[in-house]
């Protein structure tokens, strides 16, 4: 039987493919701009009849219309791999929930661990010759589950850019068991939070002059990477290459302006290699069958195997807040959850095994509440309840706009000294003081 016969027998409406899920189902919404929209808007006409559906996604990029309809709680619950702004609402309202990952360990997760999948739903792009929907710039784990899932069900948008890589990007029609068109919406952007302030600009310049040539580049999302991003693409480095969790906008630029060239990587060379992207259109449109950028599943890019191995290898992530014993919450501000540990201490720790390599954590010195008052993010402890993304032993180099200090192999006191030297100059007697109590605290003879 050709593909193409195979597709038109398994091709149907939305409101026909949902009616598979039952009460106390398990769904799968994929990852990002893979979450499903035609398919999503058919599930919630059903809600009435419908309770205990558990849902597992992460990094919502719009409201989906399970979410918008009456009482969702008491009918859906989603469970979240990395939360975005969307998904922080839906907390306080009892349907979301973080579920807390390493994130290179995800496929096996689903491969070997959690419950498997009821049914899955994604966006995927649309048939090649071959039989295989591309998973467009969400590879990261949607492999395993799709493996693991009893039913398949994808969505086609014409809109979906092909991501090229070699293993684990799509889904072959053989595995799928319906298919339902889409309504080709245009791809959801993601920005980089706004326009870097003159704080991200001095926390990247710093650690900017601390990258030699022929490095391999991790960035995050945010002001802070985004900064550094824009100053790589301005410098005179050369022969960088990427392999990274997530493929931002500042990448494009980077390669847009030559720097980018992979020759130096003792793996993947030449190619920029990632687990999922998202971005604005100029990201996708850079992404769409381009066969320099590799798409790959996350326990191959995360794996502090693979990171080790090319030398040279920068991660750049952002802190909510540190403490003076180092300890890092990338994730939450006491138990209010703000985003996910993603891959941040896989890279951490693989950045620090790479020969030459060097992991920053990076955050302003201070932010300022909705009432006003400006607050250190340099904390004598995390604030009760805080989840710790990155432990005391692991953190290689702290920065923030005040400087940039390495806390490898450091004393408790040393460690200590060197991170208030980095605070906000109007916090650090009030720091001193505390680490005295906490016995932490010994000024040295420099």
């Amino acid at each position: 039987m050709s593909y193409t016969t195979e597709y038109s027998q398994k091709l149907t409406t939305a409101e026909q493919a949902v009616k598979v899920v039952k009460s106390g189902d398990w769904v799968d919404y994929g990852w990002t701009s893979g979450t499903p929209r035609v398919l999503d808007k058919a599930l919630a006409a059903r809600a009435d009849e419908l309770f205990d559906v558990k849902f597992r996604g992460g990094i919502l990029m719009w409201v989906p219309e399970i979410f918008k309809v009456e009482n969702a709680a008491a009918h859906f619950t989603w469970n979240s791999w990395h939360m975005s702004g969307i998904e922080r609402k839906a907390i306080n309202g009892g349907l979301a929930f973080y579920s807390p990952i390493r994130y290179s360990e995800l496929p096996r997760y689903y491969r070997e661990h959690i419950e498997p999948n009821d049914v899955m739903m994604i966006q995927v792009a649309p048939m090649d010759q071959h039989g295989y929907f591309n998973f467009g710039p969400n590879a990261s784990h949607l492999a395993a589950a799709a493996e693991r899932s009893k039913v398949v069900i994808v969505e086609v948008n014409k809109n979906m850019p092909v991501c090229l890589g070699g293993f684990e990007n799509g889904v072959h029609i053989s595995d799928v068991d319906m298919i339902v068109e889409g309504d080709n919406a245009p791809m959801a952007e993601l920005g980089a939070g706004g326009p870097a302030t003159e704080v991200d600009k001095k926390v990247a310049e710093l650690i900017v002059n601390e990258i030699p040539n022929g490095a391999c580049l991790q960035l995050g999302i945010g002001g802070m990477p985004n900064a550094v991003g824009s100053l790589i693409a301005e410098s005179d480095l050369k022969d960088l290459s990427v392999h990274t969790e997530m493929y931002v906008d500042a990448f494009v630029d980077i390669a847009k302006a030559g720097k980018i060239t992979g020759r130096k990587k003792a793996i993947d060379k030449g190619r920029q290699v990632y687990a999922f992207g998202a971005g604005t259109q100029k990201l996708y449109d850079y992404l769409n069958n381009n066969p320099e950028c590799m798409s790959a599943p996350v326990d191959y890019t995360n794996d502090i195997r693979s990171i080790a191995a090319i030398d040279n290898f920068m991660s750049i992530n952002n802190a909510v807040d540190v403490d003076l014993f180092g300890q890092v919450s990338s994730e939450s501000s006491g138990t209010k959850q703000i985003s996910g540990a993603g891959g941040q201490l896989d890279f951490v720790l693989g950045a620090y095994l790479s020969k030459g390599g060097k992991s920053f954590i990076c955050c302003s010195s201070t932010y300022t509440t909705k009432t006003g008052e400006v607050k250190s993010r340099i904390l004598p402890t995390l604030h009760p309840g805080s989840i710790v993304t990155d432990t005391r032993a692991n953190i290689h180099y702290f920065v923030t706009e005040y400087g940039i200090v390495n806390l490898k192999g450091l004393s408790a006191w040393e460690k200590c000294e060197k991170i208030i030297s980095v605070a906000h100059p109007d916090f650090r007697d009030e720091l001193i003081q505390e680490a005295e109590k906490m016995h932490i605290w010994r000024r040295s003879n420099k």
